[in-house]
Protein backbone atom coordinates (compact mmCIF):
# COMPACT_ATOMS: atom_id res chain seq x y z
CA UNK A 1 0.00 0.00 0.00
CA UNK A 2 2.90 2.93 -0.05
CA UNK A 3 2.50 3.54 -3.10
CA UNK A 4 -1.03 4.60 -2.71
CA UNK A 5 -1.64 8.16 -2.73
CA UNK A 6 -3.10 8.53 0.62
CA UNK A 7 -0.11 7.20 2.30
CA UNK A 8 2.91 9.39 3.79
CA UNK A 9 5.55 8.95 1.37
CA UNK A 10 3.95 6.64 -1.62
CA UNK A 11 7.36 4.01 -3.00
CA UNK A 12 6.65 5.53 -6.61
CA UNK A 13 9.11 7.00 -8.51
CA UNK A 14 8.86 10.62 -9.68
CA UNK A 15 7.46 11.61 -13.25
CA UNK A 16 6.59 15.04 -12.99
CA UNK A 17 3.65 16.70 -14.98
CA UNK A 18 3.51 20.12 -15.57
CA UNK A 19 0.08 21.37 -17.38
CA UNK A 20 -2.37 24.32 -17.04
CA UNK A 21 -6.67 24.25 -16.03
CA UNK A 22 -8.94 26.56 -15.56
CA UNK A 23 -10.72 26.70 -11.69
CA UNK A 24 -13.42 29.31 -11.22
CA UNK A 25 -12.71 31.16 -13.97
CA UNK A 26 -9.08 31.44 -13.58
CA UNK A 27 -6.20 29.69 -15.32
CA UNK A 28 -3.93 28.01 -13.00
CA UNK A 29 -0.22 26.64 -13.35
CA UNK A 30 0.36 22.68 -11.63
CA UNK A 31 2.59 20.69 -11.06
CA UNK A 32 1.89 17.17 -10.11
CA UNK A 33 4.02 13.55 -10.09
CA UNK A 34 3.15 9.87 -9.17
CA UNK A 35 1.98 9.26 -5.84
CA UNK A 36 -0.67 11.34 -5.47
CA UNK A 37 -4.16 12.14 -6.54
CA UNK A 38 -5.49 12.42 -9.99
CA UNK A 39 -1.75 13.08 -11.27
CA UNK A 40 -3.08 14.35 -15.08
CA UNK A 41 -5.54 16.74 -14.60
CA UNK A 42 -7.71 17.98 -12.17
CA UNK A 43 -10.73 15.25 -11.10
CA UNK A 44 -14.17 15.63 -11.95
CA UNK A 45 -15.31 15.38 -7.94
CA UNK A 46 -12.68 18.51 -7.47
CA UNK A 47 -14.31 20.43 -10.10
CA UNK A 48 -18.09 19.82 -9.67
CA UNK A 49 -17.86 20.90 -5.75
CA UNK A 50 -16.44 24.10 -7.36
CA UNK A 51 -18.64 24.58 -9.59
CA UNK A 52 -21.16 24.29 -6.93
CA UNK A 53 -20.06 26.76 -4.45
CA UNK A 54 -22.75 28.92 -3.06
CA UNK A 55 -22.15 32.55 -4.03
CA UNK A 56 -22.88 33.38 -0.61
CA UNK A 57 -20.17 30.92 0.73
CA UNK A 58 -18.71 31.96 3.89
CA UNK A 59 -14.70 32.56 2.92
CA UNK A 60 -12.51 34.60 5.67
CA UNK A 61 -10.67 31.49 6.32
CA UNK A 62 -10.89 28.29 4.54
CA UNK A 63 -9.54 24.92 5.41
CA UNK A 64 -9.13 22.01 2.27
CA UNK A 65 -8.31 18.85 3.73
CA UNK A 66 -6.73 16.14 1.75
CA UNK A 67 -5.70 18.85 -0.42
CA UNK A 68 -3.62 16.79 -2.77
CA UNK A 69 -1.60 18.89 -5.01
CA UNK A 70 -3.94 21.90 -4.13
CA UNK A 71 -5.73 22.73 -6.96
CA UNK A 72 -9.18 23.11 -4.47
CA UNK A 73 -7.21 25.14 -2.12
CA UNK A 74 -5.26 27.17 -4.55
CA UNK A 75 -8.81 27.60 -6.84
CA UNK A 76 -10.35 29.12 -3.45
CA UNK A 77 -7.74 31.21 -2.74
CA UNK A 78 -8.03 33.21 -6.66
CA UNK A 79 -11.63 33.10 -6.44
CA UNK A 80 -11.15 35.06 -2.40
CA UNK A 81 -8.98 37.31 -2.14
CA UNK A 82 -9.15 38.13 1.47
CA UNK A 83 -9.42 34.31 2.55
CA UNK A 84 -6.53 33.20 4.43
CA UNK A 85 -6.79 29.58 2.98
CA UNK A 86 -5.23 26.36 5.10
CA UNK A 87 -4.91 23.08 3.28
CA UNK A 88 -3.84 19.75 4.52
CA UNK A 89 -2.94 16.29 3.51
CA UNK A 90 -1.30 13.13 4.67
CA UNK A 91 0.76 12.84 1.43
CA UNK A 92 4.30 14.64 1.91
CA UNK A 93 5.08 14.45 -1.90
CA UNK A 94 1.34 15.65 -2.57
CA UNK A 95 1.96 18.91 0.28
CA UNK A 96 5.17 19.38 -1.30
CA UNK A 97 3.36 19.85 -4.72
CA UNK A 98 0.63 21.37 -3.31
CA UNK A 99 3.24 24.65 -1.92
CA UNK A 100 5.43 25.13 -5.27
CA UNK A 101 1.71 25.43 -6.70
CA UNK A 102 0.66 28.10 -4.31
CA UNK A 103 3.49 29.89 -4.96
CA UNK A 104 3.10 29.32 -9.14
CA UNK A 105 0.01 30.78 -9.34
CA UNK A 106 0.46 33.76 -6.51
CA UNK A 107 -1.42 32.63 -3.55
CA UNK A 108 1.52 31.87 -1.42
CA UNK A 109 1.40 34.10 0.67
CA UNK A 110 -2.53 33.80 1.78
CA UNK A 111 -2.30 29.80 1.78
CA UNK A 112 -0.45 27.40 4.31
CA UNK A 113 -0.11 23.66 4.06
CA UNK A 114 1.09 21.06 6.40
CA UNK A 115 1.08 17.92 7.09
CA UNK A 116 -2.22 16.48 9.24
CA UNK A 117 -4.14 12.99 9.36
CA UNK A 118 -7.32 14.53 9.00
CA UNK A 119 -7.56 16.94 11.75
CA UNK A 120 -4.59 15.98 13.70
CA UNK A 121 -2.61 19.31 13.36
CA UNK A 122 -5.39 21.28 12.51
CA UNK A 123 -5.01 24.22 15.63
CA UNK A 124 -8.02 26.45 14.22
CA UNK A 125 -11.35 25.79 15.63
CA UNK A 126 -12.86 28.71 13.78
CA UNK A 127 -13.02 28.42 10.18
CA UNK A 128 -15.78 29.45 8.18
CA UNK A 129 -15.83 26.76 5.44
CA UNK A 130 -14.48 23.32 5.26
CA UNK A 131 -14.06 21.77 1.96
CA UNK A 132 -13.03 17.96 1.17
CA UNK A 133 -12.99 15.46 -1.55
CA UNK A 134 -12.17 12.93 0.55
CA UNK A 135 -9.43 9.93 0.20
CA UNK A 136 -12.61 7.29 -0.46
CA UNK A 137 -9.46 5.10 -1.02
CA UNK A 138 -8.18 5.08 2.67
CA UNK A 139 -11.35 3.76 4.02
CA UNK A 140 -14.80 4.40 5.66
CA UNK A 141 -13.29 5.31 8.74
CA UNK A 142 -10.98 8.16 7.37
CA UNK A 143 -14.21 9.55 5.45
CA UNK A 144 -16.37 9.53 8.08
CA UNK A 145 -13.94 11.62 10.78
CA UNK A 146 -13.02 14.03 8.18
CA UNK A 147 -17.25 14.63 8.65
CA UNK A 148 -17.37 14.35 12.32
CA UNK A 149 -13.98 16.25 12.83
CA UNK A 150 -15.32 19.80 10.64
CA UNK A 151 -17.72 20.42 13.32
CA UNK A 152 -15.26 21.84 15.97
CA UNK A 153 -13.07 23.34 13.54
CA UNK A 154 -16.11 25.57 12.30
CA UNK A 155 -17.32 29.19 13.54
CA UNK A 156 -20.97 29.46 14.23
CA UNK A 157 -22.31 29.31 10.82
CA UNK A 158 -19.60 27.81 9.13
CA UNK A 159 -19.89 24.83 6.97
CA UNK A 160 -18.35 21.52 5.48
CA UNK A 161 -18.46 21.08 1.95
CA UNK A 162 -17.58 18.19 0.78
CA UNK A 163 -17.21 15.64 -2.60
CA UNK A 164 -18.32 11.82 -2.58
CA UNK A 165 -19.49 9.40 -5.59
CA UNK A 166 -23.16 7.85 -4.47
CA UNK A 167 -21.67 4.12 -4.85
CA UNK A 168 -18.60 5.14 -2.62
CA UNK A 169 -20.91 6.06 0.02
CA UNK A 170 -22.85 9.35 -1.06
CA UNK A 171 -26.06 8.33 1.31
CA UNK A 172 -24.37 7.34 4.33
CA UNK A 173 -22.07 10.19 4.64
CA UNK A 174 -25.00 12.39 3.60
CA UNK A 175 -26.93 10.87 6.54
CA UNK A 176 -23.53 11.26 9.14
CA UNK A 177 -23.72 14.65 7.95
CA UNK A 178 -26.84 14.77 9.10
CA UNK A 179 -26.54 13.35 12.69
CA UNK A 180 -23.49 15.20 13.12
CA UNK A 181 -25.00 18.70 12.61
CA UNK A 182 -28.35 18.57 12.31
CA UNK A 183 -28.97 19.37 8.32
CA UNK A 184 -27.62 18.35 5.20
CA UNK A 185 -28.10 19.30 1.96
CA UNK A 186 -27.28 18.27 -1.38
CA UNK A 187 -25.70 21.51 -3.42
CA UNK A 188 -25.83 19.58 -6.75
CA UNK A 189 -25.55 15.70 -8.29
CA UNK A 190 -23.67 15.26 -11.65
CA UNK A 191 -22.83 11.71 -12.97
CA UNK A 192 -22.97 10.19 -9.56
CA UNK A 193 -21.29 12.65 -7.82
CA UNK A 194 -23.20 14.36 -4.60
CA UNK A 195 -21.22 17.31 -3.17
CA UNK A 196 -23.27 18.01 0.07
CA UNK A 197 -23.26 20.69 2.48
CA UNK A 198 -23.65 20.84 6.15
CA UNK A 199 -24.28 24.41 8.47
CA UNK A 200 -22.84 24.63 12.00
CA UNK A 201 -25.67 26.26 13.55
Amino acid sequence: MTDYYFTENPNVEHDEKHWHYTLLGHELNFVSDNGVFSKNTVDFGTRTLLEALPLDVPQSSILDVGCGYGPMGIALAKQFPEARVEMTDVNKRALALAERNAEANGVAARTRVYHSDAYEAVAKTDFATVVSNPPVRAGKTVVNAIITGAKEHLTKGGQLIIVLQKKQGAPSAKKLMAETFGNVTVLKKNKGYYILRSEHE
